[in-house]
């Protein structure tokens, strides 16, 4: 591993190219990097690739079409073996089904889908035709899936009856009917259904059966070769603004990032490895992780429909036992729950077959590390901590196998490759002689391949988001700090977006959506620590005086405007409290504090309020709180 430093920092650009040259390339590319449009991105733009046939053909074609691609295991119990040449006939005749629904190279089909190999299928379909891919996490409510459809302009959406889980089938296409009524979303031309649970579904003109589209389509499809910065997927997260962006990612940048980083950071044997990442398709965990990252490399994984509770908390650790898991990804998240149960849920489970263990989403605090190192790994897994974000594509900061010594917590060292900077408000580096007491901001000082290329139809967004803030860098928008070793270490977001179990949520989504209702007048909504989730959601609303006259008490107001989030957004967002309030603590100027906000929730003293209009706003909040309530 050594190697591939001093490669990377020897030449950067003939390092990413060397990398480029492990995939297929329908034309090769002459040129690695333009960077004459700053801060757009060209990277192996002469040459021409297909997404697809680099996940699929090419492994066939190289007589590995044997080889096992995807363990499916459905929540219900229901298995079922994909090979490479499976996977490859299925997608031929899915992208042959695209093709005759008139759907088209730079085209966008919205994918609202469960954890299910014909996810994976309609992916892979649209990257061999060119049509963009908008995958929305079946999580969502129908009103976020309706503005994503309506942004991205998609023509055709993906979906399923519904998708199992927790112990029950989860309605998906109820969902989309609901986004696709009266006259919203009039770009999509098409519904493609597949039958997951049999649950009844209303069937409308515009909705066709999966498994009739491909029976109807031929197995032949010969792939070609498109544009490295052709659009390869838009997916949508959330920013400071109401309205999600949709992050833009090409090609030949992205799948060079998503392969390299997939092999380096997990060690990737693919003829002898097992991989299971937990993350679902609909997050960029899922696209690099599950999709890309582990098919361009030859990978056999696993791929789980439900969630780790069902049937019951052991449930992950007897599908690490059943298919002999060699590597396995998940979040903090799913680490400190488990670590909170207590190590019997792992009793008289083999997981002897682990030897790498990744930690996604968030920052992993040291003693949820240490439990996953000790107990699950049994001292003897190598761990991965990994920074990276939607944006980023694929992962920038993580200990890679056997480099250096890992210290519980850190995510360490940028990858070979890419070049990661600490600086001050003023942009001024922060020096590793510093380190210890001194934050800052984490910037990326260079470009690397799978960078986003734009947030879909808002250049300026782009520019404003990601490049304003320090001249000639892209800020992550998270806090970091340097140990004297110079290792990194993550402080999580320093912005009005909250971490919940590693997804991104945009405070302004969640207050937008609160306002919504007739009840509330105004609304701010903060990130308060949680031990499970990372970060949880609480709001603190104002009510209007005139709608309330016949409103129920506080409490069940609370339930109502929480479930009220979780249809206008998803249960991603619901608040775990609803605090209704007179007044919101504000500056002279109008600006809302949450910082006060933020210690109120956190049951912390509160801050400075010398700022504040009317610094007893604070004290009457404060007297008020109870933490758990509406739990």
């Amino acid at each position: 591993m050594a190697n591939l430093y001093s490669q990377a920092e020897a030449d950067r650009l003939a390092f990413w190219s060397a990398q480029a040259h492990k995939l297929d390339w329908h034309k090769p590319f002459t040129q690695t990097l333009d960077w004459s449009q700053a801060p757009v991105a060209k990277w192996f733009a002469d040459g021409e690739i297909n997404a697809c046939f680099n996940a699929l053909d090419r492994h066939v074609l190289a007589g590995h079409g044997d080889r096992v691609a995807l363990l499916f295991e459905g929540e219900p119990g229901d298995t079922k073996t994909y090979t490479y040449s499976d996977l490859l006939v299925e997608t031929k005749r899915a992208a042959n089904a695209l093709l005759n629904l008139g759907i088209n190279a730079g085209d966008r089909v919205a994918i609202y889908m469960p954890m299910i190999p014909e996810t994976v299928i309609a992916i892979l379909a649209c990257a061999r035709i060119g049509a963009v891919h908008s995958v929305v996490f079946g999580g969502f409510s129908a009103d976020s899936l309706r503005s994503r459809i309506d942004d991205a302009q998609a023509k055709l959406v993906i979906t399923a009856d519904g998708g199992y889980r927790k112990g029950k089938a989860h309605a998906l296409k109820e969902a989309v009917d609901h986004a696709l009524s009266a006259e919203n979303c009039p770009t999509i031309e098409n519904v493609l259904v597949v039958k997951r649970t049999g649950t009844e579904v209303v069937w409308n003109p515009k909705d066709i059966w999966w498994h009739e589209a491909l029976a109807e389509a031929s197995a032949e499809h010969v792939a070609v070769g498109f544009d490295a910065e052709h659009p390869l997927f838009i997916l949508y997260t959330s920013g400071t603004t109401g309205k999600p962006k949709g992050i833009l990612h090409t090609t030949g940048g992205y799948l060079t990032g998503a392969s390299y980083t997939h092999k380096t950071v997990f060690d990737l044997k693919p003829e002898t490895d097992v991989y299971w990442c937990t993350a679902d398709v609909g997050w960029i965990t899922g696209h690099t992780y599950v999709i890309y990252g582990p098919l361009a490399n030859g990978a056999t994984q696993v791929i789980y429909e439900g969630t780790p509770d069902s049937p019951t908390f052991e449930r992950w650790w007897q599908i690490i036992e059943k298919y002999k898991v060699s590597i396995f990804y998940t979040a903090p998240t799913a680490i400190r729950t488990f670590m909170k149960l207590g190590k019997e849920i792992i009793e008289g489970k083999d997981l002897s077959s682990l030897r790498i263990l990744g930690s996604v989403g968030e920052p992993i605090n040291p003693e949820a590390w240490q439990w996953y190192h000790d107990v699950i790994g049994n001292s003897r897994c190598e761990i991965v901590d990994t920074w990276w974000q939607t944006e980023t594509g694929s992962i920038m900061i993580s200990p890679v196998p056997g480099a250096f010594k890992t210290k519980p917590g850190s995510a360490q060292r940028a990858l070979p490759g890419i070049k990661v900077g600490i600086v001050d408000e003023n942009g001024r580096a922060v020096e590793v002689s510093t380190a210890g007491s001194v934050a800052g901001y984490l910037t990326i000082d260079e470009p690397w391949p799978s960078m986003l290329r734009g947030v879909w139809g808002d250049h300026d967004r782009f520019v404003e988001t990601y490049w304003s803030k320090f001249t000639g860098k892209y800020f992550a928008g998270d806090g970091a700090r340097f140990d004297e070793d110079g290792d990194i270490w993550l402080l999580g977001r320093i912005d009005d977006v909250i971490k919940v179990s590693g997804h991104r949520l945009s405070t302004a989504e969640i207050e937008s959506a609160l306002v919504e209702h007739h009840w509330v007048a105004e609304a701010a909504v903060v990130g308060a620590k949680d031990e499970i989730t990372e970060q949880a959601v609480v709001a603190f609303v104002i009510l209007r005086q005139d709608e309330i006259a016949d409103a129920p008490d506080e409490e069940s107001i609370g339930k109502i405007l929480r479930a009220w989030v979780t249809e206008k957004i998803g249960a991603i967002a619901r608040p775990r409290q609803i605090m209704v309030v007179t007044e919101l603590p504000k500056t002279r100027s109008g600006k809302i504090m949450r910082r006060l906000l933020r210690d109120v929730a956190e049951g912390r003293p509160v801050g400075d309020v010398t700022t504040l209009a009317d610094s007893s706003v604070m004290t009457a909040i404060n007297d008020k709180l109870s933490l758990g309530a509406n739990d």
